[in-house]
């Protein structure tokens, strides 16, 4: 009998859905059936960049990041390359080529090469040389380095890496002045966390209302007088033109202010930019791989230009290429959340599997809808599907009115919006209402009708209330890892008794983190909530 030949498999890419990936197709490559070479261009084990900002504001510490564990993956067989680039993609003799000269032989490559901030054109930020300069007090003077090999202006800053969350942390443990430039979730998430870490935030945003995409006027209104109320200075109307800067004593040309079109200055010890990210595809490009705004894969994730070649993630753009292939424009990109980065992770793990022992895996569908999620504490909102539409807003001749009930508690930050058609939920806004927002989060994911009785939903923030549910065990609770409200008590009922643990034992709540205040409700309701933080 001939010995099995192993399936080389090159991962590019050591983030949180690199990390999924990995994780998942172990058990394949404990058993010889697959070859796991991993490339990651940052030192030490993967960690979670979704909750960078609360490990920047001192909220997380370092540990609270990790993973996975390297050893593990290690003693099952996976190579790791750590701290290195992957310099080229040889497609001709399936080869990728690190920037430290290794070469490594494939016969698949995953592509999990993430994004990176996008940095708008402001005069005077420069991008510097690559150096570590020392400050006045001896202190090394961070410089956010950005790919190409170029720093910014000191001062100036991106938040996607252990090297900025560690540089922001030096000027909140100081309670230093922050601008914070973009009014997207992030941005959002980061100011507020800056304000309960007694650093002094101002969120400086395009526009009259903060996440213009995600929220109808009502909203917009509620979330900037919340921002407000938590010690955040918003200032709107921001079309930010320059920074000016200083010269220090040590000699280092650093941040002062942010300057916006009409003459307005914002004076702060640091600029972070949150103004969106792109795809990572430059790899990808250089090798001759179509991309638009990201890399384009078909839905069993594959490339459309080379049939060994995958991707998964932030860089990666889902299209059906029969219908598109001829398109100068491919309409949709990648999420941006993590939850949908790891589901292709670990379908494309099962599919390696399934191809390695000779079946045919159904192609890659995410049924978990996308929605965007707030999570602070004191200021929480959730927004998804349809949200424009107003009430009483009369429908073109021949078409039926979109179903509209709105909630407003404008004294204590509460709205909620809820959207329907023939009685389906297809949209909603809330902020400030949890446990409403929360029921309608599984609600939408199962497409489900709402209760004939709106105030019902809205009672769930009630005193008393909180351990209802209308949605069922079967409803998705942790979203980012597709984990029911089933499983949840299940793992409760076998002894987790902190949201920690839970955690552990179901991946529930490890993602984005918005879901732990519902586990934390469900211990509670089982009586086995732990005192100690979880």
């Amino acid at each position: 009998m001939s010995p099995i030949v192993p399936l080389r498999v090159v991962l590019i890419g050591f983030g949180p859905v690199g990390a999924r990936f990995a994780e998942e197709i172990v058990p394949a490559v404990a058993s010889g059936a697959i070859e796991l070479t991993v490339v990651g261009a940052e030192p030490g084990a993967p960690y979670n960049r979704v909750r960078i900002a609360e490990f920047a504001v001192g909220r997380a510490d370092r540990d609270d990041l990790d993973l996975l564990d390297i050893d593990a993956l290690t003693a099952a067989g996976v190579l790791i390359h750590a701290n290195v680039h992957a310099h080229r993609i040889d497609r001709s003799v399936r080869i990728v080529e690190l920037g430290d000269g290794t070469r490594l032989p494939y016969d698949r490559v995953v592509l999990a090469t993430g994004a990176r901030a996008r940095v708008p054109h402001l005069d005077g930020l420069e991008r510097v040389p690559c150096q570590t300069p020392t400050d006045a007090a001896g202190d090394t003077a961070h410089s956010s380095v950005l790919d190409g090999g170029g720093a910014l202006t000191a001062g100036v800053q991106v938040l996607r890496d252990l090297d900025d969350a560690n540089a922001l942390r030096a000027v909140v443990a100081a309670g230093g002045r922050v601008v914070v430039l973009g009014a997207g979730v992030l941005g959002i998430e980061l100011a507020l966390m800056l304000a309960g870490a007694a650093a002094v935030p101002t969120l400086a945003h395009f526009g009259p209302a903060p996440m213009p995409r995600q929220l109808d006027r009502g909203a917009a209104w509620v979330l900037s007088a919340s921002l407000a109320a938590a010690g955040v200075q918003v200032v709107p109307h921001t079309r930010a033109e320059a920074i000016v800067t200083r010269v220090d004593a040590d000699g280092v040309r650093r941040f002062h202010a942010l300057v916006s079109s009409d003459g307005r200055s914002i004076e702060a010890d640091v600029l972070v930019l949150s103004c969106g990210v792109e795809a990572r595809t430059d790899l990808a490009t250089e090798a001759g791989l179509r991309a638009d705004a990201g890399i384009l894969v078909d839905h069993g994730l594959r490339s459309w230009s080379d049939p060994n070649v995958y991707a998964i993630g932030d860089c990666a753009h889902i299209a059906d290429p029969a219908t598109h292939l001829h398109d100068k424009r491919v309409p949709g990109g990648p999420s941006g959340l993590i939850g949908p980065g790891w589901r292709q992770a670990e379908w494309l793990a099962r599919a390696f599997v399934s191809d390695v022992d000779g079946a045919l895996a159904a192609p890659f569908d995410d049924e978990l809808p996308a929605m965007v999620v707030l999570k602070s504490e004191g200021v929480e909102l959730v927004s998804a599907g349809e949200i424009a539409p107003e009430p009483f807003t009369p429908a073109p001749r021949g078409e039926v009115a979109p179903g509209v009930a709105v909630w407003a508690d404008e004294e204590h930050g509460a709205y909620t919006k809820m959207v329907t058609r023939d009685g389906v939920l297809t949209g909603f806004v809330s902020v400030g209402m949890p446990r409403t927002a929360a029921e309608l989060g599984v609600l939408y994911a199962r497409r489900a009708e709402l209760p004939s009785d709106r105030s019902l939903l809205l009672r769930l923030d009630s005193a008393g209330e909180a351990t209802r549910s209308i949605a069922g065990p079967e409803a998705t609770v942790c979203v980012c890892n597709a984990v029911s409200a089933g499983v949840i008590e299940a793992a409760i009922l076998d002894g987790c008794s902190s949201v920690a643990e839970v955690g552990r034992c179901t991946r529930a709540g490890t993602g984005c983190g918005s879901c732990r205040s519902r586990i934390a409700d469900m211990i509670e309701a089982s009586g086995s909530l732990e005192t100690a933080p979880a």
